[in-house]
């Protein structure tokens, strides 16, 4: 088994007079020739978790979008199924329509017939009345000459002649009516007759609907077969999406161990006491944890802020942002304390990407200055890039970092830079305590 130490070893120590053997120095030179294999690892690791995390979320909406063209397709047939039925309604009324129109037909030919009649009825009636306008003509002559005795019969005889009149011109405007409505009436014979060498107007709009509407029940009938023959194809292939979802879940799992483990072998290395490239990382992240906690100690202790004001978790929406931020009654006292501890830690090196304080929660009161900008209305991608402070990072690297509290935590993750671009990082984390309670973590994040 390999012996760590936490401390180098000279050449040719001795203990109790006697020469340690020279595999304590073999075993030092094993551990440092371990430590880049063990980042390679790391990075290889983040890598791979974070390309299928990647995959996963492509799958995942792809499953998704999948389920919902299921449903589209589903509610297409169903669509398509109450054209069918509508279409069959509407050949019926079309065969009620045409039926209807013969039935008319028929009717406008007794109409006809009838107007024929009260023509001719009208007709004799102006004859009638011509013959009894010329007697009552003659008769008032005869009273006129008959003198004072023929006076009376004389009045009856006009009257007779106004009345003849009246009624020859009433039977003349009849005649004139139904001269009128003959015409129209056989206008409208014509166009709803079956007979004759074509058919009338209606009739040909009629066959031209119901054609329009066989062509329309076939191109239903067609689409709904596809429409049915896609929807078992997209059945399988949701199917077969759900399957390769759970495959990458489990994909994904495995390399969460292997993540885990490449972890460890890492702070094994880092714990062994030998220097590595991680070591001032490490070492800066636990003395800013331990001035955070300084600083937070001596506000609840003056009374500048209370303990359980520190340790508030009621957060509050700031109505407007996005991406969305928060307040709790500790954001001013961080506000003011911890720009002096973290501002320090991005000049450690030009690798740091930032280094901040986070509660247990893993949220940001106070991000690096350079990250710490007001919001603008409006603009989503800025924000995102500038306002990281007053927001909750919850993930799996920040969620470990801010709950973590061992002596040190050593991560390795993949970062999304936006635009498809993705830096793989390394995060050295220590916990930040208050009054003997873990308040969070101080999360220093560095580039390979």
């Amino acid at each position: 088994m390999l012996t760590l130490f936490r401390r180098a070893v000279p050449d040719h120590a001795t203990e109790g007079g006697v020469a340690l053997p020279d595999v304590v120095h073999d075993d030092q030179r094993l551990v440092q020739a371990l430590a880049p294999k063990a980042s390679t690892l790391g990075r290889e690791a983040a890598e791979v978790r974070g390309a299928l995390e990647d995959t996963q979320k492509t799958a995942t909406a792809q499953a998704a979008a999948t389920q919902e063209l299921v449903r589209q397709l589903h509610e297409v047939v169903r669509s398509q199924q109450g054209i069918a039925a509508e279409v069959e309604a509407g050949l019926k009324a079309v065969g009620h329509v045409g039926d209807a129109v013969h039935g008319v037909g028929g009717e406008v030919g007794a109409v006809v017939q009838t107007l024929k009649q009260v023509s001719d009825a009208a007709h004799q009636i102006t004859q009638i009345a011509l013959q009894t306008r010329l007697v009552a003509f003659n008769a008032s002559v005869e009273a006129k000459r008959a003198g004072e005795a023929g006076r009376g019969f004389g009045v009856v005889a006009d009257a007779v002649k106004d009345l003849a009149a009246k009624v020859e011109s009433s039977s003349k405007a009849i005649m004139g009516t139904v001269q009128q409505l003959d015409a129209r009436i056989g206008t409208l014979a014509r166009e709803v007759s079956r007979d004759g060498s074509e058919p009338g107007a209606v009739h040909r709009a009629l066959e031209q609907v119901e054609a329009g509407v066989r062509r329309i029940e076939s191109a239903s009938t067609s689409s709904r077969e596809v429409c049915a023959g896609l929807q078992t194809q997209m059945v399988r292939i949701e199917a077969e999406m759900g399957r390769t979802t759970q495959v990458l879940n489990s994909a994904l799992q495995r390399t969460e161990a292997f993540l885990g483990i490449s972890e460890q072998l890492l702070e094994i290395v880092a714990e062994s006491g030998v220097e590595t490239e991680d070591t001032p990382y490490i070492r800066a992240a636990q003395q800013a944890a331990a001035q955070i906690s300084q600083l937070l100690e001596d506000a609840v202790r003056t009374g500048t802020l209370s303990e359980n004001e520190l340790f508030d978790e009621r957060y509050q929406p700031i109505e407007g942002s996005n991406p969305p931020q928060v307040m709790t009654r500790f954001v001013p006292l961080a506000e003011r304390l911890f720009p002096q501890v973290q501002e320090k830690l991005l000049g450690l090196s030009d690798k740091v990407v930032f280094g901040i304080a986070v509660d247990r929660n893993g949220y940001v009161a106070c991000h690096n200055q350079k990250y710490n900008q007001p919001q603008r209305a409006g603009d989503l991608a800025w924000n995102t890039a500038n306002c990281r402070n007053r927001r909750v990072f919850n993930d799996r690297t920040g969620l470990a970092s801010a709950r973590n509290q061992r002596p040190f935590l050593l991560q390795t993750y993949r970062r999304d830079m936006g635009g498809g671009q993705f830096v793989v990082m390394k995060e050295a984390a220590a916990p930040i305590v208050v009054k003997g309670r873990h308040w969070g973590g101080l999360r220093l994040a560095f580039k390979f």
